[in-house]
């Protein structure tokens, strides 16, 4: 316990920029919930559910951040701001993960066993996104703020709207932080439709000259 919970002190040094010092961390909401997490977890695995849920329910009244003890979380998880995360029983969080505040990884309510999502290693969850159903977020993907993600994300991509529809980064990694600069797939078949009619309505006009000066 006590080396992830250096691990998420030291993950919020290196991606936190309003992180003036270790002091400061200390009183983050987000790193209280993950340590009181992994408190709880160790009771749940070891079948004493009932304490773990009171340290749960606990955390979530001192924090503002659900975090279900029964979830898998690996070392580096930096919950930024935290307020109305939940993470649900059967979620997998990898290695060096981002989540903002709002976010949800959550299910359908249809699943039974593996209900909740799983997150790779390197994963950013954008603030008030929702990642629902038992399908796994591959390494080092995004998930833009407000997204609903109901399928499989691969790795290196980006999921971006209602319902997410995933965009593919072509090896060109976005900051870790940023939440705005995520290419829309929607604009982007838009721009491609207006592209296309441009295009018939040149070959149009030509038609039509061909055919006067034929006339």
């Amino acid at each position: 316990m006590i080396k992830n919970y250096k691990a998420e002190i030291q993950s919020i040094k290196d991606r936190d920029p309003a992180a003036a010092s270790t002091l400061e961390i200390l009183t983050y909401a987000g790193l209280h919930a993950v340590a009181m997490y992994r408190v709880a977890h160790w009771f749940y695995i070891r079948d004493l559910k009932f304490i773990a849920r009171v340290i749960s329910q606990t955390a979530r009244f001192l924090t503002g951040i659900e975090i279900h003890p029964g979830a898998k979380i690996g070392k580096g998880l930096l919950i930024d701001h935290g307020a109305g995360v939940v993470i649900g029983e059967t979620a997998e969080i990898g290695d060096n993960c981002l989540l903002y505040q709002g976010c949800t990884l959550g299910g359908t309510g249809k699943d039974q066993g593996k209900r909740h999502p799983t997150l790779g290693n390197n994963v950013m969850v954008g603030c008030g996104a929702k990642v629902l159903g038992p399908f796994k977020v591959g390494d080092n993907s995004k998930i833009a703020a407000n997204a609903v993600v109901l399928e499989t994300v691969p790795p290196n991509c980006t999921a971006v709207g209602v319902p997410a529809r995933v965009v593919k980064q072509n090896g060109k990694r976005t900051l870790d932080l940023d939440q705005i600069h995520i290419p829309d797939p929607v604009s982007q078949e838009l721009c491609k439709g207006r592209m296309e009619l441009e295009r018939l309505r040149k070959r149009v006009e030509a038609l039509e000259k061909r055919l006067e000066k034929e006339g």
